[in-house]
């Protein structure tokens, strides 16, 4: 018997769901922010602007649950605790590169058709 393709808009598909992950703008940032490499909670927090302390802490717990980063505790004093990608993670690159070259290349047009549609 032949199994019906599950369509990426069903929420039981498993396309949908890893989207649902990346589709966080939390996560896509926090992602970003440790493509150079390792970094701390307030180095993190610091280069992305907005995100409060409480959020960051629950998007990083969500991503390295998902296996997204890594989180390594120090034993200095007070402990220090650095995030980094997984290889998993690493994979994530490439495509958020190609979505910055397009919001980067397509931004004018979008603020231009957004101010072309403000409500009167």
């Amino acid at each position: 018997m032949v199994q019906p393709e599950i369509s990426v808009l069903d929420e039981t598909c498993p396309a949908r769901q890893a989207l649902n992950l990346v589709a966080s703008k939390w996560n896509v940032l926090i992602i970003y922010a440790l493509t150079n490499g390792p970094s701390r909670f307030n180095q993190l927090q610091r280069a992305i602007g907005g995100i409060t302390q409480k959020m960051l802490t629950q998007s990083l717990r969500q991503l390295e649950q998902d296996g997204i980063l890594t989180r390594a505790v120090f034993p200095t004093l007070p402990p220090s605790v650095e995030y980094e990608l997984t290889p998993l993670g690493k994979t994530l690159i490439p495509p958020l590169n190609a979505l910055c070259t397009w919001a980067e290349t397509n931004y004018a047009d979008i603020a231009r058709h957004r101010q072309e549609n403000l409500p009167a």
